[in-house]
């Protein structure tokens, strides 16, 4: 299990984690701080200077995430990471990928006032990271982890509180999907929705970044059609009564880490509003939905995925599906 102490800068993430070690049994340090500077030996000093903080390289994520992995496999116990992680879409991508890997992560902030943090600075200035900060604790952050106010707290009280709410179960595992790595080349069947007017059906996911189309991988035997109707009940607690129609067939080349894939998008209809009314997300994979236009979909989609809606609604005007190589179309 992974105890993950997050915060602003300052809000005595680190000497908490140092003395929450001594109050959990089997509990090792891991500060992700040592990526960082890994990362400064390893990537040309080019590459360093596209980003203003290395929590923007991909690298270092999935360094996180194997490093800690691999941290427990050697140790097992508990890991307590002490590391700032405001962004949601960082959170998700590390968070996932340590679900992906069967291993239960319990999410703690420490929430000092902003007063308490400009006390902690000689000058009495405010955390660099204050405004991402503050942008999370509005939205997302005290929602996904269990806070401990310890602006009058010592490292060691405020240890002795996340000790007692792990042992009692207050501060519980993250509910997120735990979906497998894939070993190989995988098929994937998404499903577009539409209302009436014709938006798409977006759904965010809460194991990666980035919006997605209702869907999943296909399972061994499965029919792909079959498949999206299947994860399109799973997601969003809508029956589809009717095969969906083929809009896409798209080609994903392996990119390292990542092995690829058959790619396919289905057209699953128009629902009326009283069914669109009824989208449920009954489990921990997706964290809301929305009904977008194309060019709304253009901000939340990666380019790829972004393509592959774009020739997707092109074959459904067109009544023909397209076939495609990397969200491009071939023949």
């Amino acid at each position: 299990m992974i105890v993950w102490v997050n915060g602003a800068s300052r809000a005595g993430k680190t000497t908490a984690a140092r003395e929450l070690i001594d109050l959990i049994p089997n509990c090792t340090l891991f500060d992700p701080e040592v990526i960082d500077g890994e990362l400064e030996r390893l990537l040309p000093p080019k590459r360093l200077a596209e980003v203003s903080d290395h929590q923007d390289l991909p690298i270092w994520r999935r360094l996180v995430v194997d490093t800690a992995a691999a941290l427990l496999a050697e140790l097992g116990g508990v890991l307590v990471v002490p590391m700032g992680l405001l962004r949601q879409e960082y959170r998700d991508e590390i968070f996932g990928g340590l679900a992906a890997r069967r291993i239960p992560v319990c999410h703690v902030l420490l929430a000092p006032g902003e007063t308490i943090l400009r006390d902690r600075d000689p000058g009495g200035e405010a955390p660099a990271d204050i405004e991402p900060y503050r942008a999370a604790l509005a939205g997302w952050l005290t929602a996904d982890a269990y806070l401990v106010d310890n602006g009058v707290l010592s490292p060691y009280e405020t240890a002795v509180r996340i000790a007692a709410a792990v042992r009692t179960g207050e501060a519980a595992p993250c509910d997120i999907v735990q979906t497998a790595e894939p070993t190989a080349e995988t098929v994937a069947s998404g499903v577009l929705l539409f209302d009436e007017q014709d938006r798409v059906l977006l759904v965010d996911p809460t194991y990666k970044p980035g919006w997605e189309f209702p869907g999943g991988v296909v399972e061994p035997g499965e029919a792909p059609a079959r498949a999206g109707m299947r994860e399109v009940a799973e997601e969003t607690g809508i029956h589809l009564r009717e095969i969906p129609g083929l809009l896409v067939v798209d080609w994903e080349p392996p990119v390292p880490p990542g092995y690829g894939g058959l790619r396919l998008l289905f057209d699953g209809g128009r629902l009326d509003t009283a069914t669109a009314r009824q989208v449920l997300l009954p489990g921990p994979e997706l964290r809301q939905w929305r009904f977008v236009t194309e060019s709304e979909a253009a901000a939340l989609l990666p380019p790829v995925r972004y393509e592959r809606l774009r020739w997707a609604l092109r074959a459904r005007r067109r009544g023909a599906a397209h076939y495609l190589e990397a969200g491009v179309p071939v023949g």
